[in-house]
C-alpha cells in the first residue's frame, strides 16, 4: 500500500518574553504533520506489518524533513528535534510506533540537520483535536537540558478513527533563561565519573 496523504499541517511559535524578561534571543519552534490513512486500517490484527512500514515510512520522513528545512531556513540552523505519531480510535497505539520507529523515517532528519541524539518521541492514540505533543532534544548532545523542550498543538480534524498523523518538531534555541544546569554538572556533583563517561558516549552511540 502506498502513502495515502490527506493533508499536511505545519506550526510556528516564537517566544520573546519568558518569566517577565526578554529573551535574549528568541526561542522559535517548528513543527509539521502529515495527515494519512492507516495503512493498516479494517484490516484486523496484522501480524507483520512490516511491507506497509517499508511503503510509507521512507516518504513520509523525507517529505516531513524537507517541511522541517522549509521551516527552519537549513538543517544547520536547527538545534534540537524530536518526533510524534497518534493513531486514529480504530487503530492500535503499534501502528503509530511503525511509522516513526525505523530508521527509514528517521534517518531522513538525522541526516538533513546532522544530528548524532536520538529522536525523542510520543506515540499515542487520539481523535480529532487531540494534543500532538513532540518532545525535543539537543540534536549532539542529549544531556544539555536548555533544549528539553516541547511542541504542543492540534488539528481540529485530525486524527479520524482510520488515520494516522506523524509529526516532526524542531527548535532553533533552547529555553530563554534556561538555569538548572546539564546533566553531567549532576554527574560530576554525585561523583558518578562512570555514569559521566557513559552520558558523554551515549552522544555518538545513537547516531
Amino acid at each position: 500500500m502506498s502513502l495515502q496523504l490527506r493533508k499536511v499541517v505545519t506550526y510556528t511559535e516564537t517566544t520573546f518574553i519568558e518569566g517577565g524578561r526578554p529573551a535574549p534571543t528568541p526561542l522559535r519552534l517548528f513543527a509539521a504533520a502529515a495527515v494519512l490513512k492507516n495503512p493498516w486500517a479494517g484490516r484486523g490484527f496484522v501480524e507483520d506489518l512490516k511491507p506497509e512500514i517499508h511503503a510509507v515510512a521512507p516518504r513520509l520522513g523525507a517529505e516531513l524533513t524537507q517541511e522541517i528545512l522549509n521551516l527552519a531556513g537549513s538543517g544547520e540552523a536547527v538545534e534540537a528535534y524530536g518526533k510524534a505519531a497518534v493513531v486514529g480510535t480504530s487503530g492500535e497505539v503499534e501502528h503509530a510506533s511503525a511509522l516513526i520507529h525505523t530508521l527509514r523515517f528517521g534517518n531522513h532528519y538525522r541526516k538533513a540537520v546532522g544530528a548524532r541524539s536520538y529522536l525523542a518521541f510520543t506515540n499515542t492514540r487520539g481523535g480529532p483535536d487531540c494534543p500532538i505533543v513532540i518532545p525535543l532534544m539537543d540534536k549532539l548532545d542529549e544531556g544539555r537540558r536548555s533544549h528539553y523542550l516541547t511542541i504542543q498543538f492540534s488539528i481540529l480534524d485530525a486524527p479520524a478513527p482510520d488515520e494516522i498523523v506523524v509529526a516532526l518538531g524542531a527548535s532553533i534555541g533552547g529555553r530563554p533563561h534556561h538555569r538548572i544546569g546539564d546533566r553531567y554538572q549532576d554527574l560530576e556533583e554525585l561523583g558518578s565519573t562512570q555514569g559521566l563517561d557513559a552520558a558523554q558516549g551515549s552522544e555518538v552511540s545513537h547516531g
